[in-house]
């Protein structure tokens, strides 16, 4: 689901599924190309940028290019605490990190092997390290693996949007949105991309 043909693809069959997800994508308009290489960078921004604004993230994962630690794991487990905290990050976000770039060197996470699991087997896989939860795994394999039945139901705007175009106004809660979402199987990664496009637009 990283090429806008893919994603049409699958909203015409989501729409078929849930006539209000048809009528939501004729008035909302399809969603713009969003994906991300598969692989260990990725998987750091994703830590590098929690709770934190887009512009403060960006900020520091820019420094972490320019030092060669973005995108190689093995250079990030060799710099020290000190080297990785000017940088920007904290004392957390450097442990997790450093969790995620050993597991990478050392092969207990095998990037490779985790494009071939199922989906399920793959999120189990990626949440067993410190500093990924569910919502990150889940968008990873969304935006970076393409993978085409996933919903991010913990996400604020994912709830927020449901409830305002497809309920009542009322923002749903995440279990709303898990149970709503069974209905879009097997394309509920058509659905959360709609929906966050939706939320940026007033689709009335």
């Amino acid at each position: 689901m990283k090429t806008t043909k893919r994603l049409e693809a699958g909203l015409t069959e989501l729409g078929n599924l849930d006539p209000r997800m048809a009528v939501l994508w004729e008035q909302a308009g399809t969603p713009g190309p969003r994906a991300r290489p598969p692989g260990f960078s990725t998987l750091l921004r994703v830590i590098v940028g929690q709770q934190l604004s887009t512009h403060a993230a960006a900020a520091i994962w820019k420094r972490m290019e320019l030092a060669g630690v973005a995108k190689d794991p093995a250079a990030y487990v060799t710099m020290d605490d000190d080297g990785l905290r000017a940088l920007g990050l904290s004392r957390q976000k450097i442990a997790y990190g450093r969790g995620l770039a050993e597991a990478v060197v050392s092969g207990g996470l095998n990037l490779e092997k985790l494009r071939r699991m199922e989906d399920e087997p793959a999120i189990e896989e990626l949440v067993a390290l410190k500093g990924i939860g569910r919502w990150s795994a889940e968008c990873y394999l969304l935006f970076a693996l393409g993978r085409t039945d996933i919903m991010p139901a913990d996400d604020l705007a994912l709830v927020a949007s449901a409830g305002r175009h497809l309920g009542d106004g009322t923002r749903w809660t995440p279990g709303q949105l898990r149970k709503e979402s069974e209905i879009w199987r097997p394309w509920r990664s058509a659905a959360a991309r709609l929906l966050w496009h939706a939320y940026h637009i007033e689709a009335i």
